[in-house]
């Protein structure tokens, strides 16, 4: 499959303004493998100081949406159609880091899984969710 050429991690990112909006970086972008990062805020949290699980999927449909871009063929564009989520655990600090990597790269679909760990400033990354999502291939857009 050829990709689209890839470009420093803050330029995809660059592509989805919403990214921006709700604070997230990019740390890392290539076909096999896109690391993305949200800070907790309170402004990002549901009761008791919990980050929001909307955020959460916002972060990894990032990530796995940036893994997907990389790995289209010239000329498509990619869309998100599915995403499934499943939480382990609270956010009530830290950042949340997504990895994403892709599971499946056909001619129609994508299927990328994005974990996300929360990294608290111990060295230590705690599994708090996983998704696992599906990008349409647009061609012709």
């Amino acid at each position: 499959m050829q990709g689209h050429q890839e470009a420093a991690p803050q330029e995809l990112l660059a592509l989805m303004p919403f990214a921006a909006l709700v604070g997230i970086r990019a740390e890392r972008a290539g076909r096999q493998e896109v690391v993305t990062r949200l800070p907790w805020a309170k402004e990002r949290c549901t009761a008791a100081g919990v980050l929001h699980g909307g955020a959460l999927v916002t972060l990894a449909d990032c990530a796995a949406g940036i893994c997907a871009y990389l790995n289209l063929p010239a000329g498509a564009t990619t869309s998100t159609i599915e995403l499934k989520t499943h939480y382990f655990a609270a956010v009530r600090g830290g950042d949340v880091v997504a990895v994403a990597r892709p599971l499946h790269l056909g001619g129609s679909f994508a299927v990328i899984q994005t974990d996300l760990f929360n990294e608290t400033g111990t060295g230590v990354r705690r599994r708090v969710g996983q998704t696992t999502q599906t990008q349409a291939v647009l061609r012709g857009h």
